[in-house]
Order: C-alpha cells, then sequence, then structure tokens
C-alpha cells in the first residue's frame, strides 16, 4: 500500500481511537449517574446519605490519586506552596464539596432525566458568574442566547410530573456552585500557570473536599448512620461505585488530552440524551412532552453556545497565526539592522 493508503490508515485510526475515547467517557459518565440514583433512591438500594456517599468516593479517589503520582508516578505533582495551596486550592475544594454534596442529594427528590434537563443550565450560570467577576465580557446576544435556554429549561420544569422545589433548589444551587468553581479555577489557577490534570485535580483537591463534607455529615449524617445499627458496609456496592467515579476522572484526562473539551461537550449532549431515553425506558420514570420541547429548546441553545466558543477560539487562533509572520519579519529586520550597524562599527575602526 503506499502513502496515500499508509495515511487514510493514521487517519482512521485517529477517528476509531477519539470514538472510542468518547464512547468510554460517555460509558462511565452515564454508569456513576445511574449508580448513584440507585443507590440513594428511596425505591431502590434506599441508602439516602448523600455526604457519605461523597465522603467515600473523595476517599477512594484521593488514595488512588496518590498511589498513582507517589507510587507508580503516573503524573508528576504540581509545585505548590503552602500559601497558593490554601488560598487558590482550598477555596476550590470547597465549592466542588457543596457542588457534589448538593447534586447527588437531588437524586433523591428528582427523576435522572429531569436533573440533565435542569444541568443544561450550566453555561447560563458560568457565563452570568464569568460576567460577575469580569472574567467574560457582557454581549447581547451571548445574553439572548443565556435567556433562550433558561426558558427551555423553565417550559421543562412546568412539564415535568415529579416536580419537587426542594429536590429543583439542590440542583440549581449545585449548578451555581459547580460554575463558580470553574470561574475560581480560571482566576486562582489557570491564570497562575497552574494547570491540573483530573489526576493531579483529585491528589490536591479530593482531601480538602473530605474536611468540608467532614463538618455536615458530623450533624446531619452520622447521628442517622449511628442509630441504624442493621446498616452494614456493602464493600462491593461502594466499592465499584467509587471505582467508576475515579474511572470517569480518567476518562476525562483522555477525552480531553487527545480530543478537546468541545468534543466532550458534544458528547455530553449525547449522553443527556441517552440518559433521558434510558430514565422513561429502564428506570420507568414519567417524561412529558413539555419535557421534551423544553429541554430541545435548552439544548439548541447550548449547542449555539457551544458553536460561538468554537468559531471564537478559532479567530483566535487564526489571529495568532497572523501574527507569528509579522513578529518573524520584525526580529529579521532587527537583525539586518543590527548587522549593517556592526559592520559600520567596524569600518569606522578600520
Amino acid at each position: 500500500m503506499g502513502k496515500g493508503g499508509s495515511l487514510s490508515d493514521s487517519v482512521l485510526k485517529k477517528i476509531l481511537l477519539s470514538y472510542t475515547y468518547v464512547a468510554i467517557w460517555i460509558f462511565l459518565s452515564f454508569t456513576v449517574i445511574v449508580y448513584n440514583k440507585y443507590i440513594l433512591d428511596k425505591k431502590m438500594y434506599n441508602w439516602p446519605y448523600p455526604i457519605s456517599l461523597t465522603m467515600i468516593h473523595m476517599s477512594f479517589c484521593a488514595s488512588l490519586a496518590f498511589v498513582l503520582i507517589k507510587v507508580f508516578k503516573v503524573v508528576e505533582p504540581v509545585s505548590m506552596s503552602r500559601e497558593m495551596y490554601l488560598s487558590s486550592v482550598v477555596p476550590i475544594g470547597a465549592l466542588y464539596s457543596l457542588s457534589l454534596w448538593l447534586s447527588n442529594s437531588a437524586y433523591i427528590y428528582l427523576s435522572v432525566s429531569f436533573i440533565q434537563m435542569l444541568k443544561a443550565l450550566m453555561p447560563v450560570a458560568v457565563y452570568s458568574i464569568g460576567v460577575a467577576l469580569k472574567r467574560e465580557s457582557f454581549k447581547t446576544d451571548t445574553m439572548a442566547n443565556m435567556l433562550s435556554i433558561s426558558v427551555g429549561v423553565a417550559i421543562a420544569a412546568y412539564g415535568e410530573a415529579r416536580f419537587d422545589v426542594w429536590g429543583v433548589m439542590l440542583q440549581l444551587g449545585a449548578v451555581a456552585f459547580e460554575a463558580t468553581r470553574l470561574v475560581l479555577i480560571q482566576i486562582l489557577l489557570t491564570s497562575k500557570g497552574i494547570t491540573l490534570n483530573p489526576i493531579t485535580s483529585l491528589y490536591y483537591v479530593a482531601p480538602c473536599c473530605l474536611v468540608f463534607l467532614f463538618i455536615p455529615w458530623i450533624f446531619v449524617e452520622y447521628p442517622v448512620l449511628r442509630e441504624t445499627s442493621s446498616f452494614h458496609f456493602d464493600f462491593v456496592v461502594f466499592g465499584t461505585n467509587s471505582f467508576c467515579a475515579f474511572a470517569l476522572n480518567l476518562a476525562v484526562f483522555l477525552l480531553v488530552g487527545k480530543t478537546s473539551a468541545l468534543t466532550m461537550n458534544v458528547a455530553g449532549v449525547v449522553k443527556d440524551w441517552l440518559l433521558i431515553a434510558f430514565s422513561w425506558s429502564v428506570i420507568k420514570d414519567t417524561v412529558t412532552p413539555i419535557n421534551l420541547v423544553g429541554y430541545g429548546l435548552a439544548f439548541l441553545g447550548v449547542a449555539y453556545y457551544n458553536h460561538a466558543k468554537l468559531q471564537a477560539l478559532k479567530a483566535k487562533e487564526a489571529q495568532k497565526k497572523t501574527q507569528l509572520p509579522d513578529d518573524e519579519e520584525q526580529g529579521r529586520l532587527l537583525e539586518e539592522r543590527e548587522g549593517e550597524g556592526n559592520g559600520k562599527r567596524s569600518e569606522s575602526q578600520n
């Protein structure tokens, strides 16, 4: 086979690998969400202790991250001072613990399908908080798009058969804390040149989350668990659940590292529709036509937002490429002038 054939084989291999990474991420994300629902729902496994479940996840992930970094040296730890950890990582860890606590709590009150619809508000929250903290510039067309997403989610909520005010408040709180965390990562870490991949992120953030979760756990769930003497820790259920949660973080590392963040966003949309279909067909959650119309509108808004982000990134890359030849030309002219200056000096010396 000629060069053209080998080239097409390599391209085909890259495409197949990309689809494999996407499939792995969708499968693990899908599994973690459904597994958490199964454990927390009172009609299923009936273990409604979201703080405890999140603490189990964080303990498992922190331990595995420590082994991968310190023992197997899969990735290098980031050089970070104590002051940097306290001022940057601790606030992010606090927000992450609140986001996980509230989002896991929502599974007790809401259906999987409706939770996915509410999560469509994430771009709205990220953009709004970004504008408030001066990380994003206010644009009328972007805000109009955010409004369309919000209207779509409101319509989906209006058509929800199992609407629960407390559950909706918990999920909206989780979205708000997660959006704030994402913006703070840009402000406190990325702007300082610190980049954490999912493994190093768990290595630094998970122990911090455990400390923050321990405080409400002592007052909210520990007294109830102590009284429930019949409960025995199920190593199979909680072990496999925690392993799936850790594997999901590794899948994020693979997906973003080998493809792009935009690919992950598109894969997330596919996963959401699959979860809605699964929730309706297998878990037997009620999905109404109004639900679908509302989420469809929100979906279009999110898709347009991702498209606009992609176009902005392409424009930025194109601008960098056009600036590069200009910089090279200026450098060449500077070298020529310096050469001429040195020549004149040598002539005067002669």
